[in-house]
């Protein structure tokens, strides 16, 4: 598959997720399905599972003009758009989303967040990072937005990682990630899981 497609966003059934990105990986595409591992209570033990981050979506790099095999994959419903066409998600999302995969650090879906503390990871496995700091008791999280679906992924971060934008670098970053592709393998996550 041609690596200069852009990265589209694919709509799947409910819990397909996996099922799709396998079957659009044998076909050739390049896809990428953000999944958490988190230890779960049930009545009588705890069990680690793998939970999708972005419950019935999918990221895929594909030509939108031969978008009929990537259609034709059970499970795949839609291709994200408006109505005026598709939409691609931006580079620096899909670098940010990727990242988080990469580094192994815990992470979970959450609900979709515009404003908070816009910081700087300068530390850690996800240095490079710009994005939104939640910090509640003793915990910090970094919210990673994607902002064609409305929906974020929290991050477990140490808060020794977190540095302050200069207040010039502050602008826009509520509304667009700021990631730094320096030793960054594009792909390296895709179609691994």
């Amino acid at each position: 598959m041609n690596t200069e497609y852009l990265w589209f966003v694919l709509m799947v059934r409910n819990r397909w997720e996996k099922s799709a990105a396998h079957c659009l990986a044998r076909k050739g595409f390049e896809c990428l399905l953000p999944i958490s591992r988190q230890r779960h209570q049930w009545s009588d033990r705890w069990k680690e599972v793998e939970v999708v981050l972005f419950p019935g979506y999918l990221f895929c790099r594909l030509d939108p003009e031969r978008r009929l095999p990537v259609l034709t994959v059970p499970g795949v419903l839609s291709i994200v758009g408006t109505r005026s066409g598709f939409t691609p998600v931006g580079r620096d999302e899909i670098a940010a989303v990727e990242l988080v995969g990469r580094a192994g650090v815990p992470a979970q879906p959450w609900p979709f967040v515009e404003m908070g503390q816009a910081v700087y990871l300068d530390q850690g496995p996800l240095r490079g990072l710009t994005g939104i700091v939640l910090m509640r008791k003793q915990e910090s999280k970094l919210i990673i937005s994607v902002q064609l679906l409305k929906r974020s992924i929290a991050v477990e971060i140490d808060r020794t990682w977190i540095s302050t934008l200069p207040v010039q670098c502050r602008q826009g970053v509520v509304g667009t990630l700021n990631v730094s592709l320096l030793g960054f393998e594009q792909g390296e996550l895709s179609a691994q899981r």
